[in-house]
């Protein structure tokens, strides 16, 4: 599969009627090379993408079929946007032609015992793990194009790695003294019914959760400690926002090696100058989740804190894009050898 084939690449969705499937078909109609053969969604089964998504309509695509009814034979690529600690096993079933980009937390984490201590129960294809590579397209861009599974990152620690390892890699930062606080719409919770996400139980307010305990933390500190060659702990606390989209992590650091708040712009700047996605907004300047909403790109301010010696980075993106299904396909395209901008062109929708 390469650029310049004449046939399209045939895809797969696992999971197409949650959140995330939805934004993957959405942005993925809009993709030339792509022909999606494959929609799955149990509880949706035997219905047409349609019936669970009006906006898809009058989208030509599969009805929804269940995952054991599949027929992955005829397949390049499979999206798997399926729950936590099912994806494993129906991963390990697919063929091995197949290259798959996976949305859940079933293969970021390197260490199995971490999984396990976090997730509630063993890994359940070990194998694969040792397999997987982690898809932070940025950062990790060279072992993504040579893969055959991709673990996609999850929303908060895209936002918090992004900014954070270009700064631990250029010894700025102090590795011991790292608080992110990040805000993330309601989308993040997926889709199936739960009380607590009720309109009523979260409008008009503004509440953390998971506080010392959320599953992000471990991946965010794998991806940091992998950038500074050595163990880092950080203070992590996401909150759920009465939104839909977005996320934005305030992110507070205190300078290492005598650098400033200059130099830390200065390296994040040189680091995403080429990037399509990744961009720092200018100095004075606070990004806000409304400037990426339904876009693919990512926006980083940097301001020096009125305390001495500390510097306060800002992160926003679009949970489902950025943070999951544009993402993911961002990598499926350097997977196939495509160029790794295709089918992610759109510009935030704005107000």
């Amino acid at each position: 599969m390469n650029a310049n084939q004449s046939n399209k690449i045939r895809a797969g969705i696992l999971g197409a009627s949650g959140y995330t499937g939805a934004e993957l078909i959405r942005l993925l109609s809009q993709h030339p090379h792509i022909e999606m053969k494959l929609l799955t969604g149990d509880r949706a089964a035997g219905k047409p993408l349609g019936t669970v998504f009006p906006h898809l309509a009058h989208l030509k695509v599969p009805t929804l079929m269940k995952i054991d009814d599949a027929d992955f034979s005829s397949l390049d690529v499979v999206f798997c946007a399926l729950p936590h600690g099912t994806t494993q096993e129906v991963i390990a079933r697919l063929p091995r032609h197949l290259k798959i980009v996976d949305l859940s937390a079933d293969f970021r984490l390197y260490d199995l015992d971490a999984y396990a201590k976090w997730y509630g129960h063993a890994h359940k294809a070990p194998e694969l793990q040792k397999e997987a590579v982690y898809g932070l397209t940025e950062i990790e861009r060279k072992a993504v194009k040579g893969a055959r599974l991709v673990a996609n990152p999850g929303c908060y620690p895209t936002s918090a790695q992004l900014p954070l390892i270009p700064l631990i890699e250029a010894k700025q930062i102090d590795l011991d003294d790292i608080i992110i606080d990040s805000k993330s719409g309601m989308t993040g919770a997926g889709r199936a019914a739960k009380e607590e996400m009720l309109f009523s139980e979260v409008s008009e307010g503004i509440h953390a959760y998971g506080v010392a305990k959320h599953r992000h933390a471990p991946e965010i500190e794998q991806g940091l400690s992998k950038a500074a060659g050595r163990p880092i702990v950080v203070n992590f606390t996401p909150h759920l926002m009465p939104m839909n989209r977005g996320i934005l992590s305030s992110i507070y650091v205190r300078f290492a090696n005598g650098a400033t708040a200059a130099d830390l712009r200065a390296t994040l700047e040189r680091k995403y100058a080429g990037e399509a996605f990744v961009r720092v907004v200018p100095e004075g300047v606070s990004p806000a989740t409304r400037h990426v909403r339904g876009s693919n790109h990512v926006l980083i301010g940097v301001f020096a804190d009125r305390v001495p010696g500390r510097a306060i980075l800002l992160c926003v993106e679009d949970n489902l894009v950025k943070g999951a299904s544009g993402q993911a396909i961002q990598n499926m395209n350097l997977m196939t050898g495509l160029p790794e901008t295709t089918g992610l062109a759109q510009e935030a929708l704005f107000p």
